[in-house]
């Protein structure tokens, strides 16, 4: 993605403020998934064909992971290594979606949609704060 199309996604062509926001919207999306999966693993597990326990597990490591995305979308110059780790882990778990929808989950026609839906979106947020922090360190 080139420079000039991270800069119309952030509304900014400051890399630091570009990377500061596709963390905070990371920070947002992950928290508010995790919360709906600690809230209601229970249902929510039903209805996408994954167990229940397991989107409990999941709900409080997102909401966890989601709290210190936020923490360094709120720092001024969020540090290389953690931002870094944050990117890894985003294009990690956006690969390990795919394979366990193929691998281990019976899912619902609904989780068959959702599960590779929110891989695409966690693998954007991994390519946008990717390009972010190729442009900090430029």
């Amino acid at each position: 993605m080139s420079a000039v199309q991270l800069a119309a996604l952030a509304r900014t062509s400051e890399p630091r403020t570009m990377l500061r926001r596709f963390l905070a919207l990371d920070s947002v999306v992950t928290t508010g998934n995790g919360l709906a999966y600690l809230a209601a693993s229970g249902p929510l597990g039903r209805f996408l064909g994954v167990d229940g326990t397991l989107l409990l597990g999941l709900g409080a490591f997102l909401t966890l992971f989601g709290a210190c995305v936020g923490v360094l979308a709120s720092r001024k110059s969020p540090p290389v290594l953690p931002v870094q780790i944050v990117v890894d882990s985003n294009a990690v778990w956006a690969v390990l979606s795919l394979v366990s929808l193929i691998a281990w989950f019976d899912a619902t026609t609904v989780g068959a949609v959702w599960i590779p839906l929110q891989a695409v979106v966690v693998g954007g947020f991994s390519a946008l704060q990717y390009g972010a922090l190729r442009a900090v360190r430029a």
